[in-house]
């Protein structure tokens, strides 16, 4: 772990947010979360808020809006999902527009969407703000088991390898003059696939093999401490701290 790996998802900065230590800010997302699903779904307002203070750490983070946005994207299955609640839930109808809908399924729909965008949008600063190898020291750092973060680790590297490898194999293909048009051209992607495998195998034995030979005994060496004070950690946990509040008054009210 000592050598730098840096991700698409990771934007570099100087922010206090970029600052913070790994560990305190996976758990800060965590405890945030935490209090956004505790929330009661027809607490509208403390929704509002939540995504008032995400905006104000996107803001510390100086982030574009722009980036966060695109990157909410990626829940647009749960979206998807989400719109279909008020068709197929059953009990009390109301009309909307023309379209009979169900009442407790608007009421999920508005659920899944704000504390997934909530979710996801967390997630997202938190990946913009923190450097992979950080978020693997942080979770180590909170005790999460070896073998889940070697394997976390191994995951995410070869997913880029294995991502990279396709792209020149298609490269190499288009350059000949290949074009896959239709079903007729499935035989040679699935030819394709099958050598994706075999190198990727093949280049999985040679890194463990020069791991070892460079003094690998099955657990990660930390060259760098990750420390943290009672400062950073108030700093990190300010986000789950000014959210639980709101949590507790939309149950109270």
């Amino acid at each position: 772990m000592g050598a730098g790996h840096a991700h698409q998802l990771y934007v570099p900065g100087r922010t206090p947010v970029h600052r913070l230590p790994p560990h305190t800010k996976l758990t800060a997302v965590l405890c945030f979360v935490l209090v956004v699903v505790s929330t009661p779904r027809t607490a509208v307002g403390a929704f509002a808020g939540y995504a008032a203070l995400l905006g104000a750490v996107t803001y510390a983070a100086r982030l574009p809006a722009g980036l966060v946005g695109r990157r909410l994207l990626i829940e647009v299955p749960f979206v998807v999902f989400a719109v279909a609640l008020p068709f197929v839930a059953e009990g009390e109808r109301t009309d909307v527009l023309g379209a009979s809908l169900s009442v407790d399924g608007l009421w999920g729909a508005w659920n899944v969407l704000a504390k997934g965008t909530l979710g996801v949008a967390a997630s997202v600063l938190l990946a913009a703000t923190t450097e992979l190898r950080g978020l693997l020291l942080g979770l180590e750092r909170l005790r999460l088991p070896q073998p889940l973060v070697q394997i976390a680790m191994f995951m995410i590297r070869y997913g880029d390898v294995v991502t990279d490898e396709a792209r020149r194999m298609r490269i190499a293909r288009e350059s000949r003059g290949y074009t896959a048009r239709g079903i007729r051209q499935w035989g040679v992607l699935a030819r394709t696939a099958a050598t994706l495998f075999i190198r990727s195998y093949e280049r999985g034995e040679r890194v463990y093999l020069a791991m070892l030979s460079r003094g690998y005994t099955g657990t990660l060496r930390v060259t760098e401490p990750v420390p943290a004070g009672r400062t950073e950690w108030v700093r990190a946990l300010a986000l789950p701290a000014s959210a639980l509040p709101l949590c507790v008054l939309a149950w109270t009210r």
